[in-house]
């Protein structure tokens, strides 16, 4: 599964994210990292795929990133 490529849809548009409305089905923890769902989502699926191999996981870092500039946000 590539996370980068965009998929389109039948009129040519950008379809959202893979998982972006996933957390309004998961529980309520999911909904709380708000921007940084779709990547905690993403980052469970390659865990899933690649026997649970953080270091081939690249949504680690993503999901990191995102949380630190939450945290950083939430400082101004």
């Amino acid at each position: 599964m590539v996370l980068d490529k965009p998929q389109f849809d039948p009129k040519g548009l950008p379809s959202p994210p893979l998982h972006q409305s996933d957390a309004d089905e998961d529980d309520d923890n999911v909904k709380q990292l708000k921007d940084c769902s779709s990547l905690y989502l993403a980052l469970q699926d390659c865990l899933v795929n690649t026997n649970r191999n953080w270091k081939s996981c690249q949504p680690v870092q993503a999901l990191k990133s995102c949380n630190e500039k939450k945290k950083k946000d939430r400082g101004k």
